[in-house]
């Protein structure tokens, strides 16, 4: 076959997605009900992609990369396709920027960075039990901030580059998560299975990590060795210092 013919990765990508994610229900709550075969394949690929795939260059760190503002917002966003199963798209962080803890409700979803390197920090929201009751927190909420409360667990935190695997989210883990850019900027493709949808329950909402008096900076508190750190997130509006732009994307066209 000639080589001008041959399929793109991202357009593999955007197809065995389709495949992966179509007849996902976000109400069944469950993370099982997605083929193995199908989720390991569409892994696979994934795994494999390329900045040069997508003919994107990988930009250099700036010694001073300037204030943000309405010309240089600290991310920006390259949309590749969007259908009722799920949207992709590529994400450029500049050198210090930062994308919220933010949630996926009801959303299977991979990040896989294209270059540079990203921290992420991953929580899943927990059911409070009726005997549940908040502590003090430091420094202090108002009122009517309580009911914006959630209980919540630490899963991890770990860093990702171009050689690492993707970062995998599903409708009740990793669920929420927090993207910093790591010495220099970054870039990473990521897939959402449905895609936001405020229509259908899926908007994106944001969080803030709340300190319990006597608590130390991590926001949390270890129970036990071995088990996994709980905290309290407060959902909040989107900040003041986070938006995102847009960009052209300069990839191979996908249809799906």
């Amino acid at each position: 076959m000639p080589r001008g013919n041959k399929t793109p990765l991202i357009q593999k990508i955007a197809k065995q997605a389709y495949i992966t994610y179509k007849g996902f229900k976000s109400e069944s709550n469950g993370d099982n009900n997605l083929l193995p075969d199908r989720h390991s394949e569409l892994l696979s690929l994934v795994t494999a992609i390329r900045a040069a795939d997508l003919k994107i260059p990988p930009r250099k760190a700036k010694a001073s990369p300037g204030p943000s503002g309405p010309h240089n917002p600290p991310v920006t966003y390259m949309h590749i396709c969007e259908t009722e199963v799920f949207s992709m798209g590529v994400f450029l962080l500049r050198t210090g920027a930062s994308i919220p803890l933010h949630d996926h409700p009801g959303m299977n979803g991979m990040l896989k960075v294209l270059y540079g390197k990203v921290s992420v920090r991953c929580f899943d929201k927990l059911e409070d039990p009726p005997s549940v009751s908040l502590p003090q927190f430091d420094p202090p909420l108002a009122p009517p901030q309580t009911a914006s409360v959630r209980r919540s667990v630490l899963r991890s935190v770990a860093e990702y580059s171009e050689s690492s695997g993707p970062c995998l989210l599903t409708p009740l883990r990793h669920n929420l998560h927090q993207i910093d850019a790591v010495d220099g900027p970054t870039a990473f493709l990521d897939i959402l299975a449905p895609p936001y949808d405020p229509d259908d329950g899926r908007d994106c909402h944001y969080y803030r990590v709340l300190h319990a008096e006597g608590e130390g900076e991590a926001g949390g508190r270890k129970r036990e060795e071995g088990e996994v750190e709980e905290t309290w997130l407060l959902e909040v509006p989107q900040p003041e210092d986070f938006w995102c732009g847009g960009e052209v994307y300069p990839g191979p066209v996908v249809s799906v």
